[in-house]
């Protein structure tokens, strides 16, 4: 069963269920201070849940475009970590809550997609004594239904606003991918043999920036499955990566390189990378989000320049823009504006490869002689940030791949004394004019009567000279890779 199958069937069985189905929001949420990124299908209907805005339809339906960039290091290090995903889920402004919620979810499950019910468990909250009878009442035995506390069975789409305790389906890969405990289960923190797959929130609050939750008016129900995920578990694919939403791309980045997916462990986690970084700046852009240096832009740039040092270790026609018209193939049909945008959105990441291609080919050579030394000290890795432009946080995911630890506080504070040393400098050069305004008039005017009221003299050549003593000076203290310390 495809991707394509799986989201069209969750469509239509909540719509057989007089849910409206909604098309997906923007990435960027609209209105919502509180998050860079849409980082649930919720966030689009907060004022419902919040009672700000009445909702036109009293439920609804969505397959939800969302962004996270919280484990953005982990990803392509294992099979299921992901930073752009399709969020599938339904939702009540009031209408119903737990009384259907929990059958609706089970129903779409065994019946729809035929699950064995037997794989399938649940986690509640430690209070929540309402669910625990939902779901006997549903088919599931007491002993598969399991209690945690808020780290596993709260959620809120952020610090503040809507909130409230969850119920989490999780799926059992079988006693073999197990730790062998007579207690693993759900959230087993020793093995990797549940997968969680779908999560119903049970939206009872408000949450103010003290952490103070109010009751809201009425109860809502915010569920969200990763369309990835459940494509994983429905064609028992262990990896995410081993679906069709992902095969093509991978494909595709291993036919450039010249190396089948799957001979190599380090080979196969570029592959992942890249694949998932395809998708997650091809959807970005499509959004409006573009590369800079803060904000969304940053967060861009930075899941850009990390494809850009997976597709150099896989060899020199390895380019992430390549993968942006498959990422187009494969979404366009239901994400419209990918599929019209996909040469702008192409010629973007060749634009970001080529102005990061200089800085990550001198970084690498400065890098990789550290790596293999086996300590990273903290003036080397702001020099490579400095001086080179490399990214402080790619130098410390690669040095973690060496099992190298990165002081990333006393970075920081190099970082800080360099600022500090600027605003300086800039006070000094400034504080002469203290006092004097300046009105620039040439918008309106050619030409304008003014007077001189200070003279600064030019650097005379001993002063040049002592600034280039100086600076061949810092170089050769900063030639670290030439002369590693000791």
């Amino acid at each position: 069963m495809t991707s394509a199958d799986i989201r069209q069937r969750f469509l239509n069985f909540f719509k057989e269920r007089d849910h409206k189905v909604l098309p997906s929001s923007s990435l960027i949420p609209f209105g919502d201070p509180t998050t860079l990124f849409t980082i649930a299908g919720m966030v689009q209907f907060k004022p419902y849940f919040l009672g700000q805005a009445k909702p036109p339809y009293p439920r609804t339906a969505t397959c939800q475009k969302v962004f996270r960039s919280v484990d953005i290091d982990l990803v392509g290090h294992d099979g299921h970590h992901l930073t752009f995903f399709e969020m599938l889920g339904n939702f009540s402004f009031g209408d119903y809550f737990k009384e259907k919620a929990i059958p609706y979810a089970w129903e779409f499950l065994t019946k729809e997609l035929k699950l064995e019910t037997a794989r399938l468990w649940a986690g509640i909250h430690n209070d929540d004594d309402e669910s625990f009878e939902i779901w006997k009442k549903t088919g599931v035995p007491p002993e598969r239904i399991r209690r945690f506390g808020d780290e596993y069975n709260f959620w809120a789409a952020g610090p503040t606003g809507p909130c409230g305790p969850d119920s989490e389906i999780h799926y059992d890969w079988g006693e073999e991918y197990g730790c062998g405990r007579p207690d693993c289960g759900p959230n087993c923190e020793h093995c990797d043999r549940f997968l969680e797959v779908w999560n119903l929130v049970f939206i009872t609050w408000n949450r103010d920036e003290s952490g103070v939750r109010t009751p809201l008016p009425k109860k809502g129900i915010d569920t969200g499955m990763s369309l990835e995920r459940l494509t994983s578990v429905v064609n028992q694919r262990r990896s995410l990566f081993d679906t069709d939403a992902f095969q093509p791309l991978i494909q595709h980045f291993a036919e450039e390189a010249g190396k089948p997916y799957g001979s190599d462990p380090e080979t196969d986690v570029s592959y992942r990378v890249l694949a998932d970084h395809a998708r997650g700046t091809t959807m970005l852009l499509a959004d409006g989000v573009v590369p800079a240096n803060d904000g969304r832009g940053y967060v861009l740039r930075r899941v850009i320049r990390r494809a850009m040092v997976h597709a150099r270790r896989l060899g020199p026609a390895v380019h992430l823009s390549s993968g942006v018209p498959i990422v187009a193939r494969l979404l366009g049909p239901v994400y419209p504006e990918v599929k019209t945008q996909a040469d702008r959105i192409a010629e973007t990441v060749r634009s970001e490869e080529e102005r990061f291609g200089v800085a990550l080919r001198q970084g690498m050579e400065r890098l990789q002689p550290l790596l293999e030394r086996g300590t990273l000290h903290p003036e080397e890795v702001f020099y490579l940030h400095d001086t080179l432009g490399f990214p402080i946080e790619l130098t410390a995911e690669l040095a973690k791949e060496r099992g190298i630890e990165v002081d990333l506080e006393a970075v920081a504070a190099l970082m800080q004394s360099q600022r500090d040393r600027s605003r300086t400098a800039t006070s000094n050069f400034s504080a002469p004019l203290a006092g004097r305004a300046s009105r620039f008039v040439g918008y309106d005017h050619l030409e304008a009567d003014t007077s001189v009221t200070d003279v600064f003299p030019v650097a005379g050549e001993a002063e040049r000279g002592a600034r280039r003593a100086n600076r061949r000076h810092r170089l050769a203290e900063l030639e670290w890779v030439e002369s590693p310390r000791r």
